[in-house]
């Protein structure tokens, strides 16, 4: 404690970043400041803190700080190196639910709308999330029968007519691909469903009630019913507009509660003044106030190509609010307004989602206990029922994959504290030798991943702990390796599958641990990761050589349309349960190429 009360001492008043380290030297915090000397010392000499914090404080050996010119400048380095480091007591949030949105581009002659669930800056209109029971797929339904707006993908040529599809003659399509419609009403069709989209709903219900009545009185009645019950659907997103929130509103409203060592956040999500739903998160959080973890949460939540809205609105005063927003502005380009109101139905949302976050607390803490134990306490006991020299904050695992030495490939996942960490994976093709040899196939890897470290070390960082898949042989190629590098600082160990023993380099025996042990199954997830992901890899080599081969033998089909046809169907599985017109779609694919790509399919025996 010497070391800090003498940093202490000498802390200047600037904005900046601080790092905590524990004893290890493992970065296990990082918070940024306006002045770095008051904000520091609050953590070390102020009496009301939260367990958490006072956990983290514990753990803390040393820290330094990085002197930055502008609070927001500091705001922008806090978050890379929490990105790169995922320190423990920060937030690091994993949403696994991405939701759809609908697409359109503008830019297209005949546009139409696409369900994706990627926001980029490409120019076209995003419309949702859509969530809270309301389908995506049944609001696109709607805008086709209200607007007959075309589902197809072809690219469509405005001054050549080619012979229109079963939608048509459905009633489904106004077909501007025969120029059965002039553009420019295509267009007011287009305008009409954004209109819907944006909020406007009555129109797009006169239109379909017109609708079901034409067809109840031509006496089609399977498609009035259709109609009818698209009616009922528009019904149930009506109920969810918020009669006193301006219409065209796109708000998030946060909350957040802790226990003083587990917090929540509720998150509710309004679009063109419509409560769309809502979203829970739990961590653990070493911030010193909730309006410290509200802004943390936010700029962790919050990507460059995610649906960022007008407006924040928070139970309570985020700590640096305006320096967020001019964030937002400065990385995103997007000006957000960050609000804690005190009245009004602004404050009514607040407090749901307060009470949203309580709730969720009660239920989450056992959860997040539980994923402590299969992560960073087992982590922890790893380190010590191996005795690695490390704690195994980032653990690496490797495996080979091939059939007869065909194909054959390796794969390397990252775990961090416990948990996948699917950005840092890599694959590796096996170039240097023909057949099937593991030993040399974990040593070409190995040779090529060491190699990294000192040419791409942002990249391929250095891990505290690589694990090998395979017995003693996999895990002594391995070794020599290392020791041609002159590799000391790295623990190395291997799991053999057959009886789940993990070999390290201290003791010829194996390790046996109990099958319900913790750091067992975290090394079995971590094992099984790496052998799912070379098994994926390895299968999607064999397809594209398998397709490419079956490809060669289509006449007329160069490498431009090979790879336009594997752009569109992914794969050979695709391509073969394509229809002739689905394959016109594609690029450069005619009539007669067509054709012959069905009738080469049908020779090999794969139709």
């Amino acid at each position: 404690m010497n070391v800090i009360e003498e940093k202490l001492k000498h802390l200047p008043e600037n904005p900046g970043v601080y790092v905590m380290l524990d004893a290890d030297g493992q970065i296990i915090y990082v918070g940024k400041a306006k002045n770095l000397k008051n904000r520091v010392r609050q953590y070390f000499f102020n009496g009301a803190k939260t367990d958490k914090v006072m956990a983290m404080v514990s753990n803390v050996a040393d820290f330094y700080y990085i002197i930055v010119p502008s609070e927001i400048d500091a705001l922008s380095l806090e978050n890379n190196l929490i990105k790169k480091h995922k320190p423990r007591y920060n937030i690091l949030l994993k949403d696994d639910k991405t939701y759809p949105y609908l697409k359109i581009d503008l830019k297209e002659p005949y546009p139409t709308f696409r369900v994706t669930r990627k926001i980029k800056k490409d120019g076209a209109k995003y419309f949702g999330p859509f969530m809270g029971g309301v389908s995506v797929k049944g609001v696109l339904e709607i805008i086709n029968l209200a607007f007959g707006l075309r589902v197809c993908d072809k690219k469509l040529n405005p001054e050549k007519a080619v012979k229109p599809c079963l939608n048509y003659h459905i009633k489904k399509c106004f077909a501007p691909c025969a120029l059965y419609i002039s553009h420019d009403e295509y267009m007011q069709k287009v305008s009409g469903a954004i209109d819907f989209l944006s909020g406007d709903i009555a129109d797009t219900e006169k239109l379909l009630k017109e609708k079901m009545l034409a067809a109840s009185e031509r006496e089609e009645f399977e498609l009035a019913l259709k109609f009818r019950e698209n009616l009922s659907a528009l019904d149930k997103i009506k109920l969810k507009r918020i009669t006193s929130l301006n219409k065209f509103i796109n708000a998030d409203v946060v909350a957040t509660k802790s226990n003083g060592i587990y917090s929540t956040v509720n998150l509710l999500i309004i679009r063109n003044g419509r409560m769309l739903g809502s979203k829970n998160f739990a961590f653990e959080s070493a911030a010193l106030s909730d309006g410290d973890a509200l802004g943390e949460f936010i700029l962790r939540y919050y990507k460059k190509d995610s649906d960022i809205p007008d407006e924040i609105i928070a139970a309570e005063d985020i700590t640096s609010a305006d320096t967020i927003s001019d964030y937002f502005k400065r990385e995103y380009s997007k000006s957000v307004s960050i609000l804690c109101v005190k009245q009004g139905v602004r404050k009514q949302l607040a407090d749901m989602a307060a009470v949203n976050a309580e709730e969720h607390l009660e239920t989450a803490v056992d959860k997040i206990k539980h994923k402590n134990d299969m992560t960073v306490t087992a982590c922890k006991a790893l380190q010590e029922k191996l005795s690695l020299k490390n704690f195994p904050k980032r653990m690496e695992c490797y495996d080979i994959s091939n059939v007869s030495g065909v194909d054959k490939v390796g794969s390397m996942v990252v775990f961090i504290n416990g948990e996948p960490d699917f950005d840092s994976y890599r694959r590796f093709k096996i170039k240097t030798f023909e057949g099937a040899d593991d030993y040399r196939a974990h040593k070409e890897m190995m040779e090529r991943r060491l190699e990294r470290l000192n040419t791409d070390p942002e990249k391929f960082p250095k891990p505290d702990l690589i694990i090998i898949d395979g017995g003693k042989g996999q895990l002594s190629s391995v070794k020599e390796v290392f020791d041609a590098h002159n590799i000391t600082d790295i623990d190395l160990i291997s799991l053999a599958e057959k009886n789940e023993e993990v070999f390290t380099l201290g003791s010829s025996a194996p390790v046996i641990m109990e099958r319900r042990d913790y750091c067992l199954k975290m090394l079995q997830r971590i094992r099984d990761e790496a052998h799912r992901f070379a098994i994926t890899y390895h299968r999607n080599l064999r397809g594209k050589r398998a397709l490419s081969s079956v490809l060669d033998r289509v006449k007329g089909l160069g490498k431009v349309k090979k790879k336009a046809l594997l752009e569109k169907f992914k794969d050979l599985s695709g391509i073969i349960s394509a229809t002739k017109e689905q394959l016109k779609t594609v690029d450069g694919i005619g009539e007669v190429q067509a054709t012959n790509i069905i009738d080469t399919l049908t020779k090999e025996g794969l139709r």
